[in-house]
């Protein structure tokens, strides 16, 4: 496996083709090789990598002689993998710099089936109270190779369990709205027919409300679909939960939302992670069903996935199943399209930035490593 490749674009490739006295169009052929096999370099005669065949010593020169290109990082590595008894898959991947980067594969109700979920950025600057990732701040940001590196690894596995990634959320570790310009490089390799061929619309961006990243995404264009981490219906309540609560208020934020649904004409995705005690009383739901009105998003709602101390020193617990329930009720009572996450990984840490938080502290015994 030669890695490298997921550092480059199209035009890219095909420039250093050309330096070494090959045909450009060589370029769409090894990258379509690269990516469906989930990152395996084609040889001359090989039928590893979907039957590409290239043209003598070409295949050598990739694996021997491609250098990054510049300002690229070095590639990834595997730094654990653990196994659910679901079969959801999380891996920690290693940084050129020694930092570390969570994604995830979760096992489709279709046995041939997987959804992957991969990271923006190390760590995250958003100070989500409730989350794990959280808890470690923010280092930097991804390169779009770095992103790309967690999709091969990912499709890596599915193919290895007999399966087909089909979707990938972008719903991990960080906020993408604040690398978007990394994150739609990355998106544009994964998606495009030519290169990883996953499709726009099998990708989702999720976000906590980053009104600007919001526009940004609906000015690129791009045939994708998002996600908003609400996770309250107030801006009281929100604000205590997310401190970027304080910065955009929930009107602007759905506004932001309902901008984005009329440029691509699919629903947009609430998320709202149910806490107990917290935000997840009747009047709550009630409030979020006014607040959300009319409007054709789908609500997906969260079962909270312990993560020990906040950074407030509270430690919140999980909504007991009725309480999720009539939450559930009341907004379907209202109209809404609602349905519950399913809960992914229990008996590993599932939740965002336990398993990177853990490995610092070296203390994953009995994490289910694999």
């Amino acid at each position: 496996m030669n890695a490298a490749l997921a550092h480059f674009s199209l035009a890219e490739l095909e420039a250093r083709f050309v330096a070494w006295g090959y045909k450009p169009s060589h370029a769409a052929r090894v990258l379509r090789a690269f990516y469906a096999s989930g990152g395996v370099v084609p040889t001359e005669n090989s039928d590893a990598a979907g039957g590409v065949r290239l043209p003598g010593g070409l295949a050598e020169k990739i694996r021997t002689a491609l250098a990054l290109p510049a300002g690229a990082p070095a590639t990834t590595t595997l730094a654990v993998r653990q196994v659910a008894a679901d079969g959801t898959t999380k891996l920690l991947l290693r940084l050129h710099d020694g930092r570390t980067v969570e994604s995830v594969l979760m096992p489709d109700y279709h046995a041939d089936r997987a959804a992957g979920c991969i990271s923006s950025q190390v760590g995250c600057a958003m100070g989500c109270d409730f989350c794990a990732t959280t808890k470690t701040g923010f280092e930097r940001n991804l390169t779009a190779g770095e992103i790309v590196e967690q999709f091969l690894a990912l499709r890596r596995e599915a193919l290895a369990g007999g399966r087909t990634l089909r979707t990938l959320v972008f719903m991990g570790m960080g906020e993408p709205m604040l690398n978007l310009d990394a994150v739609l490089t990355a998106i544009d390799r994964i998606a495009d027919n030519r290169l990883g061929a996953l499709g726009w619309r099998q990708i989702t961006v999720s976000t906590v409300g980053i009104v600007p990243g919001i526009d940004a995404l609906t000015a690129a264009g791009l045939n994708v679909h998002l996600a908003v981490s609400l996770h309250a219906p107030d801006d009281v309540t929100r604000a205590h939960l997310l401190p970027m609560g304080r910065r955009f208020e929930i009107n602007e934020i759905l506004a932001a939302a309902d901008r984005f649904e009329a440029s691509r004409g699919r629903p947009v995705t609430i998320q709202y992670c149910l806490l107990r005690g917290v935000n997840d009383g009747a009047e709550h739901a009630r409030t979020l069903a006014a607040v959300l009105g009319r409007r054709r998003m789908h609500v997906n709602l969260l079962r909270y996935n312990p993560t020990g101390l906040s950074l407030r020193g509270r430690n919140y617990e999980p909504s007991d199943d009725a309480t999720a329930e009539a939450f559930a009720a009341i907004l379907r009572e209202h109209g809404l399209v609602t349905h519950f996450r399913r809960s992914r990984g229990p008996d590993i840490d599932a939740a965002c930035g336990q398993l990177r938080r853990r490995a610092a502290t070296g203390v994953l015994e009995g994490s289910g490593n694999a």
